[in-house]
């Protein structure tokens, strides 16, 4: 009995010694420090084709016959209207008189910080993405308060019945209220 256990603690120690043999060293003075910040896999933009392939196939999709559905109807038609009275203004960045019609969007919104602006005839959903510090200039906004946009992005939702104006500056009384705050990180 006392061969077998002497046998065994052997085999063990040799296993694992030739395990540790075999292993790279990680610590101690031979080890090597690898200082190679990794590289980011940065995705091959698609070509042309492969868009229109994906497109196609986004547009089988229950979602995308969903969509499809709401560009053709009148709803749809009305907010891509709205969107292109305002798009030359956005694509120079220029300025955009609007009044305020309500600080509260429709039931069930989930774009954060916004309210409802009517821009010449139309209205819009003026989208904020503040920080803390920006946020009490922006709580003084009243309804039927003119106020000055500019913006670069317009986007829409067949969820909402308005277009959505992202807020880059916004101006009450020649005085600016908000600008949007660039993040460093890139996102």
């Amino acid at each position: 009995m006392k061969k077998n256990v002497i046998t065994l603690v052997l085999v063990l120690v040799v296993i694992s010694g030739l395990a540790f043999s075999l292993a790279p060293f990680t610590h101690g003075p031979g080890a090597k420090i690898k200082n190679e910040t990794p590289k980011k896999s940065v995705p091959k933009p698609l070509s042309a084709s492969e868009k229109k392939a994906a497109m196609k196939k986004w547009e089988a999709t229950p979602d995308g016959i969903m969509y499809n559905k709401w560009v053709a109807s009148p709803a749809g038609q009305k907010v891509f209207a709205s969107t292109a009275k305002i798009s030359k203004s956005a694509r120079d960045y220029t300025d955009m008189p609007a009044v305020v019609t309500s600080l509260s969007l429709p039931p069930g919104s989930r774009l954060g910080f916004a309210m409802i602006v009517r821009i010449g005839a139309d209205d819009y959903i003026l989208q904020f993405a503040p920080q803390k510090s920006q946020l009490t200039p922006l709580q003084s906004i009243k309804v039927n308060n003119k106020i000055v946009i500019r913006s670069r992005g317009i986007s829409h939702a067949p969820k909402y019945s308005y277009p959505i104006v992202s807020a880059d500056y916004v101006a009450r009384d020649g005085k600016m209220i908000y600008k949007r705050v660039i993040r460093k990180d890139g996102c």
